[in-house]
């Protein structure tokens, strides 16, 4: 997976645009919950919502270039080295922005837990990734594709359920649907804790 000259750039506009998103997302979901001070403070309730849709918006968007800068790098024959560093960066910054909007938007003890464990798997298998590279492979697993799928519906539907009468839509289901947001979000916690178990297994059995 080298980088070329004349490969197409989309795929990693893509993933760059993904990872500045992330950000700006974080950035609005701070100042639609008091995180610029007396900025903040002249904001009124129909302004903070305005905010939070627009950073509902920009991780849905956001969210689904992770699959199409994919498909088209695999499509266009565009992988490089560049563009496999920055996926996962862009990744993680986009779910831990997300995380920390969520729980920055009011009391959620009941997704404390599964968020803080999205947050330590992805900050232990960074370390892990950093201080082996060079003498342990980690390919990223299926399973582990699938897992940053789930994270990202799963903090689509809190940021949903967050803002859910910002919509202006009928609270007749909100509850139903906040059940739903919250099992997603122990479902992700699950299943990245579990990929974190096998690369640090995988990379225990490469170092024996």
């Amino acid at each position: 997976m080298t980088s070329h000259p004349h490969v197409n750039p989309i795929p990693n506009i893509l993933t760059g645009i993904r990872l500045f998103a992330g950000v700006v997302m974080f950035l609005i979901l701070a100042g639609a919950t008091g995180g610029f001070g007396f900025l903040s403070a002249y904001l009124s309730p129909d302004d903070q919502f305005a905010l939070y849709r627009t950073a509902f918006w920009i991780f849905v968007v956001a969210a689904s270039t992770d699959w199409v800068d994919g498909y088209l790098a695999r499509r266009w024959n565009a992988t490089t080295r560049w563009g496999a560093i920055l996926d996962p960066i862009a990744d993680k910054i986009l779910v831990t922005g997300a995380i920390l909007g969520v729980l920055t938007s009011g009391s959620v003890p009941q997704i404390a837990i599964p968020c803080g464990l999205i947050l330590f798997r992805e900050f232990a298998v960074s370390a892990l990734r950093e201080t082996t590279a060079g003498s342990v492979k980690l390919d990223v697993t299926t399973l582990a594709k699938w897992k940053t799928t789930l994270q990202m519906v799963a903090l689509g539907a809190q940021l949903l359920a967050r803002n859910w009468d910002g919509f202006g839509w009928d609270f007749e289901y909100l509850d139903e649907f906040q059940i739903l947001a919250d099992t997603l979000i122990w479902a992700a916690a699950i299943a990245t804790v579990w990929t974190g178990v096998q690369y640090f297994n995988k990379a225990k059995q490469q170092m024996s």
